[in-house]
C-alpha cells in the first residue's frame, strides 16, 4: 500500500471543473461556507462574470455568500470544525499553530487525521518531529508520514525518502522519489537528477519519472486558469478575502 502510486495528490480536483488540483495550494480558493477548495481558474472567472453582471459573489460550489471579512471566515470555519468537519479542523489547527498553541493544534489535528485528512497527517508528523506541545516520537512521526504519503501528500513522501536514504535504504528512497514526481512535485525530480548522476536511479526510471511529472503539470492547467494567474501576478492579491 505504501508504494502504490496515489491517483491524485492529496489536493485532489476542483469540483467545478473536476480538473487535478495543483499541487500548490495557493493556486486555490479555500471556502469557508462549504469547505470546498476552488482553483483559481473557475474561482476568476466566475467572479469576473459576476463583476461584468453587478451580481453578488457567492461560492461556486454551495452558492452561499462569499465571506468579505476575516472574522466571517473564521466563523464559518468554527461553526464547521464544531460539526467535525476535518477541512475546518485542520484549518483551526493551522491558527492555533500560527499563535504558538502548538498543545491546541495538536488537538485539532489529531480529529482532522482520525477524519482522514492527509494534511493533518503530514502536520502531526511535524509536531512529533520537533517536539512541539508534544513529546519526540520517531515512530508516531513515521506514521503519520506514511498515513499523508499513501493519501497524495508529496511532501510526506518527500520526508520519507529522506528518512530512508539517512538508513541507506537507497532503493526505497528513490521509489518514493519517483512516486511523488509523477505527481508534479519539482523537488522530487531534481532529487532524482542527482540520484541518477550517483547512479542511483536507471536512465529509463528517470525517464518515466519526467514525463509523468510533465503530464501531471499538464493535467492541471486550463486556459481559466492561466488567466487567473495573469491577473493575480499583476494585482498581487485576490479579489475577495479567502
Amino acid at each position: 500500500m505504501l508504494f502504490k502510486q496515489p491517483e491524485s495528490s492529496h489536493e485532489g480536483d476542483c469540483p467545478i471543473c473536476c480538473l487535478p488540483h495543483s499541487i500548490n495550494s495557493d493556486k486555490a480558493t479555500l471556502m469557508s461556507c462549504c469547505g470546498k477548495s476552488i482553483c483559481d481558474g473557475c474561482d476568476y472567472a466566475n467572479m469576473s462574470r459576476e463583476t461584468a453582471s453587478n451580481l453578488h459573489h457567492v461560492c461556486l460550489f454551495c452558492r452561499q455568500p462569499r465571506s468579505t471579512t476575516k472574522v466571517d471566515y473564521n466563523l464559518h470555519f468554527e461553526k464547521r470544525a464544531a460539526a467535525n468537519d476535518p477541512v475546518a479542523l485542520k484549518r483551526i489547527g493551522m491558527k492555533r499553530c500560527d499563535t504558538g498553541d502548538f498543545k491546541g493544534a495538536f488537538e485539532y489535528w489529531t480529529k482532522a487525521a482520525e477524519l482522514g485528512n492527509s494534511s493533518a497527517h503530514y502536520n502531526l508528523s511535524v509536531l512529533y518531529q520537533g517536539g512541539r506541545g508534544i513529546e519526540r516520537d520517531v515512530e508516531k512521526e513515521k506514521y503519520h508520514l506514511e498515513e499523508a504519503a499513501i493519501a497524495g501528500h508529496p511532501q510526506a513522501r518527500c520526508n520519507l525518502s529522506g528518512y530512508e536514504w539517512e538508513n541507506e535504504r537507497i532503493e526505497r528512497a528513490v521509489k518514493h522519489l519517483i512516486i511523488t514526481a509523477n505527481l508534479g512535485h519539482n523537488v522530487s525530480v531534481q532529487a532524482l537528477k542527482e540520484c541518477y548522476k550517483e547512479g542511483k536511479v536507471s536512465k529509463e526510471d528517470l525517464a518515466g519519472a519526467l514525463r509523468a511529472h510533465q503530464a501531471a503539470i499538464d493535467a492541471s492547467k486550463s486556459p481559466q486558469r492561466e488567466a487567473a494567474e495573469k491577473y493575480l501576478a499583476k494585482n498581487a492579491h485576490r479579489i475577495i478575502y479567502n
